[in-house]
């Protein structure tokens, strides 16, 4: 059986019992910006000293090595041996192999279906001296997946949640293309992918959920999802008469669309400092970044409630 067919039958029927009473995740990451554990995330991941975190380079090992204490730290549950999923990815332009490492956990939950988490935390690296920190893209992803994993390991979710930080994602998605092409369990048991990737800056406070013109029956569910207040949760880009405006094939939800495993990505629209070395900490958009991880926290909420054990 198709399993995009099977869930859109089921969120179609399930959407019209009514809007969850959901868990405010307010006491998790929507805080004043002192405060806040997923800024204070972005603020190291982006920091100099990692250097633009561009793979196989000393700041992204310690990158690597700063989230797998948050891993460790949070309590997420190693897939398989070890966190670290080693693969090996050939960059653009080159015939040489080289090393990445995506890193795994998992929060256990009532039911064995699956739903990735996702974000990668890579970047570019440094370039004639200047150094691209790329706290939107994708700090602030990494940021709102620990985040949402702090939240789920103190309420525990109804699907098992399997989070992954890729690497190699700007080298042509090449930590998820390895993930898929090798799963840690069988593909039946995951329901779909939900991706972050530049979710702290825009100026029209707006956030995207992009998927939803391939899978129709997840919008229902996330029009459920109360927005804080000012802030705007908009679908689109995902539309192949968009061209470079369809976001499909453009972050590591591509991979799991091409092996016809439904995604929903988060993410804001480009700004002038994408790809550029002013994607840095300050320059993020505090309360915006807050507002979204609420969002999806939130998000994540009603398709954990939602979908089908």
């Amino acid at each position: 059986m198709n399993l995009s067919r099977s869930l859109s039958t089921f969120l179609l029927a399930s959407a019209s019992v009514g809007t969850l009473s959901l868990t405010s995740c307010a006491q998790d990451v929507y805080q004043q910006p002192k405060q806040s554990q997923a800024l204070r995330d972005v603020e190291i991941l982006a920091a100099d000293s990692m250097g633009g975190r561009l793979p196989n380079t000393p700041g992204h090992a310690k990158a690597q090595q700063y989230l797998l204490q948050r891993f460790k730290s949070i309590g997420l549950r190693p897939v398989g041996a070890q966190y670290q999923h080693s693969f090996t990815f050939t960059q653009r332009n080159s015939t040489t192999p080289q090393p990445g490492v995506n890193l795994v956990g998992l929060i256990q939950g009532k039911s064995e279906k699956v739903i990735v988490v996702s974000a990668h935390y890579d970047h570019v690296g440094t370039r004639n001296g200047k150094i691209y920190n790329g706290a939107d893209d994708d700090a602030s992803g990494i940021g709102a997946i620990l985040a949402l994993a702090t939240h789920f390991q103190k309420q525990k979710p109804q699907h098992t949640l399997v989070f992954v930080a890729f690497d190699a994602e700007e080298q042509g998605l090449q930590g998820s293309k390895a993930f898929v092409a090798n799963l840690p369990f069988a593909k039946e048991r995951i329901l779909l992918n939900v991706n972050l990737d530049m979710v702290s800056i825009s100026e029209k406070n707006e956030l995207y959920a992009a998927g939803t013109y391939h899978h129709p029956a997840f919008k229902p569910l996330l029009e459920q999802v109360k927005v804080p207040e000012g802030f705007n949760l908009r679908f689109g880009h995902d539309r192949p008469e968009q061209g470079p405006d369809d976001w499909t094939k453009q972050s590591d939800h591509g991979s799991f669309h091409a092996a016809q495993i439904p995604f929903i990505y988060f993410g804001v629209e480009d700004h002038p400092h994408y790809h550029q070395e002013t994607d840095e900490f300050k320059n993020i958009h505090q309360a915006f970044y807050l507002k979204a991880v609420e969002t999806i926290l939130q998000a994540v909420q009603v398709l954990d409630k939602q979908l089908p054990m």
